[in-house]
């Protein structure tokens, strides 16, 4: 089955539609990292417009080049009399700017990351010619890539592009709420492990079929050595990196635990410094995020974790089992791990009800404006315990929220609502709001806490 990955998508178009309809020069940087869709929101957007659309190859500069004058050539509004072009950027880019000077055109450079990899003064090249040909035209430019950390220093941190590129928009993976829409056929617990297995990438969510039962999809995919996802992590890897063995070390060690970067270096066997820069990289790719506690300045309590659900459930999962799903034993590997998805999903289900609590607070459904949602992590002084509080959110001094996610299949009770209390009297906030949600809804005991204490029991649906 296939699915329309352009769904939900419809900010991103009409930020792009708007950008167009401007008519003056525009120059918008759209990234975000592989597998979110960008090429699928491209296509929508140029099928209406007058557009010459080049996509770059991991291949020499000459034959990129080549490719891109074949592009230049097929359009179909070129005058007549207009002769071949020679392989030169400047003659390229020069017809470009004829082009432009009296009509609207729009010009996608998609796959930017290999163009750069090709030609290392290419965005310089650009940024020369917005300058000095292209600003005062009709251009509309749109530099695509899926490497967020070339795009990075190409186009979002490069000075030459400073006061040159006019938009940037980074294309994020579909929320839970996002990409539930797609899925109707599965029940609102398999949509949630569904969202954790794809991290709420379009392509992962093309490949999960929902006539087939979670497990189905699971041995289908991620223990079947045809599968795209039984190597996708480390198919992402060599195309960020010349040599993953360590990024793929380092990966595994948060997936099975090590969060800190001492830890992560012990694991992986690497000093600190070396460790931190390897960490640094994968922030980059949009795999590893650096996390303070939200009530924190950022520098303190500092943890690593993977981003990428996906990622965090191939890293636990494929690669300690690698050997025996080669060897077609999946049932096997199936009853070993059944009893470790409710823990992996105890992670994602956290997740998913910070994302309510967000989405929530943007529209304006929440008792107070909250500035800031997040987690918690500290020592409790009382219990003289290492403590965590899985949704937090404040506003100023006054205000603040307290939230719990229990993932089971048997109804919450009382003590995780006790719990939660206790917990959120670490802060002194004089207005506490306490926010438990359950997969499996509520004891009546759970129920009639939460009246005497005005707290807020939110079942999962």
């Amino acid at each position: 089955m296939s699915i329309n990955t352009f769904h939900g998508r419809a900010n991103e178009l009409r930020k792009l539609d708007n950008l167009y309809a401007s008519g003056k020069f525009e120059c918008v940087i759209l990234h975000g990292r592989l597998r979110t869709g960008k090429t699928s929101l491209l296509q929508q957007f140029m099928h209406d417009k007058s557009c010459i659309y080049f996509s770059a190859q991991e291949t020499s500069d000459d034959e990129n080049l080549n490719s891109l004058v074949r592009a230049v050539m097929a359009f179909p509004r070129i005058p007549a009399g207009e002769q071949p072009l020679k392989n030169y950027y400047e003659e390229v880019f020069e017809r470009l700017n004829k082009l432009s000077r009296t009509e609207r055109l729009l010009l996608v450079i998609d796959e930017y990351q290999y163009l750069v990899g090709s030609n290392k003064g290419i965005s310089e090249f650009i940024c020369r010619f917005i300058e000095q040909k292209f600003s005062t035209g009709k251009l509309m430019i749109v530099i695509c890539g899926s490497s967020e950390a070339v795009m990075q220093s190409e186009t979002l941190d490069y000075s030459a592009f400073y006061g040159k590129r006019t938009a940037q928009i980074k294309l994020e993976p579909f929320t839970f709420f996002e990409a539930k829409r797609f899925y109707s056929e599965f029940s609102p617990f398999d949509i949630a492990v569904i969202y954790g297995l794809t991290s709420g990438i379009p392509k992962y969510l093309n490949m999960m079929n929902p006539f087939i039962s979670v497990e189905d999809n699971i041995k289908n995919t991620f223990f079947n050595p045809a599968s795209e996802l039984f190597e996708e992590p480390e198919t992402f890897l060599r195309r960020e990196v010349r040599d993953p063995s360590y990024y793929n070390a380092v990966l595994k060690a948060i997936a099975t635990g090590s969060n800190k970067n001492s830890e992560i270096a012990t694991a992986v066997g690497l000093e600190t410094s070396a460790c931190t820069a390897y960490l640094k990289n994968l922030i980059s790719f949009g795999l590893v995020g650096k996390h303070t506690p939200v009530t924190e300045r950022p520098g303190k309590k500092t943890i690593y974790e993977i981003e990428d659900s996906m990622f965090r459930f191939w890293y636990r999962f494929v690669p300690v089992n690698a050997s025996i799903i080669n060897a077609g034993t999946i049932d096997k590997i199936w009853r070993s791990i059944a009893h470790e998805i409710p823990i992996f999903m105890s992670t994602v289900f956290e997740d998913i009800c910070r994302q309510w609590v967000t989405q929530r607070n943007v529209e304006n459904k929440m008792p107070v404006q909250f500035t800031d949602v997040g987690r918690w992590w500290g020592y409790d002084l009382v219990t003289k315990e290492d403590t965590y509080i899985p949704i937090v959110a404040y506003a100023g001094d006054s205000f603040a929220l307290f939230g719990d996610a229990i993932w089971s299949d048997t109804p919450t009770d009382e003590s995780a609502l006790r719990n939660l209390e206790e917990r959120s009297r670490l802060f002194r906030y004089p207005e506490r709001y306490l926010y438990l949600f359950s997969r499996s809804g509520f004891t009546d005991e759970c129920a009639d806490l939460a009246i005497r204490l005005g707290a807020n029991l939110v079942m999962f649906e």
